[in-house]
């Protein structure tokens, strides 16, 4: 039996080898640059040593976890992480959803063809441009939301100075910039869905919220199923680059998360084998939450990873 089943996906394999050339280059990027570089996850239970070398420096078992889940900035550090990832997954997980349906709502082609192109230009502008635009646009003396408070009458406030604005900072500018292009992936759904559905349910006297109810979710829904199970995967991984940039000492309380915090013990402080358990740590993690996430997804419905 596990003959002949080995001979038919050897024969489906033969009879489709172009697609499979075409992920030959897929797998080898892969191969070279995420699981040939997992060989120096050892340094994580090991004293490294540059001058011994990975293989030569003395095992230490969980001894830098250990000392990782001891720090005091351990729950600090934590706490900022999972915030700045439920909040993003609150906030910019479903509007580019919604932006994808009200798009294909739209009657005038140029009319979306401009809300388009202005919601997906963002996403091209670079993480250190990005990074100086916000801190600029929120200036206490130069940036254009100030005025517009003072405006009113009220105070300039100094937005980058001050904790507590930071995630809301960080989120809600993730969301101009990334929302176009996130949606790109539902519109694209959208427009597979066959009119003929849209046009019965007209005449059956379906009002738009029940097309949009009946008909758009669920023709996205295995996308939006996917989107989702990817998105809590990564939830961890804050976007390292923004964050750096967007630091300061007046807001470390709040803005500094694992991979901030594993760039400076590691890369500054010398400390590889510590900051290497700390990231091996967060990756567990998103492990554990992908696989979760697509358990629950493959029994609640029948959209799944895998």
């Amino acid at each position: 039996m596990r003959k002949e089943r080995k001979k038919s996906k050897l024969h489906l394999m033969s009879q489709n080898y172009e697609i499979y050339l075409m992920l030959f280059p897929c797998l080898v990027y892969f191969i070279i640059f995420a699981y040939v570089p997992m060989y120096g996850v050892q340094i994580a239970f090991k004293d490294y040593n540059t001058g011994l070398g990975i293989w030569n420096s003395p095992w230490v078992g969980l001894k830098h976890f250990k000392n990782f889940l001891s720090m005091n900035q351990f729950y600090n550090v934590l706490g900022n992480t999972l915030l700045l990832s439920l909040y993003s997954l609150l906030v910019s997980f479903p509007l580019p959803i919604i932006l994808a349906i009200s798009l294909n709502e739209m009657r005038s082609l140029g009319y979306k063809k401009v809300i388009q192109t202005v919601t997906y230009a963002p996403h091209f502008i670079s993480t250190v441009v990005m990074a100086a635009m916000i801190t600029l646009f929120l200036s206490p003396t130069a940036g254009f939301v100030n005025k517009f408070i003072e405006s009113f009458g009220h105070k300039p406030i100094n937005f980058m100075s001050q904790a507590n604005y930071f995630p809301h900072i960080y989120v809600w500018s993730g969301v101009w910039q990334h929302i176009g292009w996130n949606s790109i992936i539902y519109v694209a759904g959208l427009a597979g869905i066959n009119n003929s559905l849209y046009e019965a349910a007209t005449i059956d006297g379906a009002s738009r919220l029940q097309r949009i109810w009946h008909i758009s979710l669920p023709g996205i829904t295995p996308m939006i199923v996917i989107q989702l199970i990817l998105t809590i995967g990564g939830m961890l991984g804050s976007d390292f680059e923004k964050v750096l940039l967007l630091q300061n000492p007046s807001i470390m309380e709040r803005a500094d998360v694992l991979s901030t915090y594993t760039y400076r013990i590691g890369i500054r402080g010398g400390k590889f084998s510590l900051s290497s358990a700390v990231g091996l740590c967060g990756s567990v993690v998103n492990f554990i939450l992908i696989i979760t996430t697509n358990f629950i997804c493959n029994k609640l419905g029948e959209t799944s990873l895998w």
